[in-house]
C-alpha cells in the first residue's frame, strides 16, 4: 500500500502521486469525519483504499482502526464501430458487428433496424456480449439502416450501418 493522504502532528500531508492535485479531506482538519474526495476520477483510480486511524496513547489494536473500501471508476463506452461481414446479396447470410474499444464494465450491445420498418432483435440472431447480429436468407425487404447501441452503467454510444440487399 502507498500512503496518499495523512494528517499528522496538525499537518495535512499529500503524497506526490497523480492524485495529489485531485484529492483531499472533505472537512478541514482536525475533524472526527476524515472522509476524502477525489476529483476528476480516472479509470486508473480504481482500486482498494484503506483508512487507518491511530491515536497517540490509544490502547486499541491498530488492525481494529482500519477501514477498507473498493473503488471502481466506471467508464462509458467509446463510440462503437459497425461493420458488415459477408456479401449483401439476395438469399445470402451476413453478420453485422459492433464493438467499442473502451468501457468499464464491458458494454453490452443492442441492434435494431430503424423506421420506417422498426425491428428489434433477440438471441440467437443477436449476441449482446459480442455485438453481432446474424441476418440469414437476405431479402430485398431487409434493406435499411441498422443501429447498434453500446451500453453500460456509465452511458451509451451508437453507430449505424446501411444494408443494401
Amino acid at each position: 500500500p502507498v500512503q496518499i493522504l495523512a494528517y499528522l502532528s496538525k499537518v495535512v500531508k499529500v503524497a506526490e502521486t497523480d492524485l495529489k492535485p485531485r484529492m483531499g479531506f472533505v472537512y478541514p482538519m482536525p475533524n472526527r469525519n476524515i472522509s476524502i474526495f477525489i476529483n476528476a476520477t480516472r479509470e486508473q483510480d480504481s482500486g482498494q483504499y484503506m483508512c487507518s486511524v491511530n491515536v497517540v496513547d490509544d490502547t486499541v489494536r491498530s488492525d481494529e482502526n482500519v477501514g477498507i473500501i473498493n473503488l471502481t471508476v466506471l467508464v462509458p463506452p467509446a463510440a462503437p464501430t459497425c461493420q458488415l461481414h459477408g456479401n449483401a446479396v439476395l438469399g445470402a447470410n451476413v453478420t453485422l458487428s459492433c464493438s467499442s474499444k473502451k468501457g468499464k464494465p464491458s458494454p453490452v450491445y443492442q441492434w435494431q433496424r430503424e423506421p420506417p420498418t422498426l425491428q428489434v432483435f433477440f438471441p440467437p440472431a443477436q449476441d449482446r456480449t459480442k455485438g453481432t447480429l446474424k441476418l440469414t436468407n437476405l431479402s430485398l425487404e431487409m434493406s435499411g439502416v441498422y443501429v447498434c447501441r453500446a451500453e453500460n452503467q456509465a452511458g451509451s454510444k451508437n453507430c449505424s450501418i446501411v444494408l443494401e440487399v
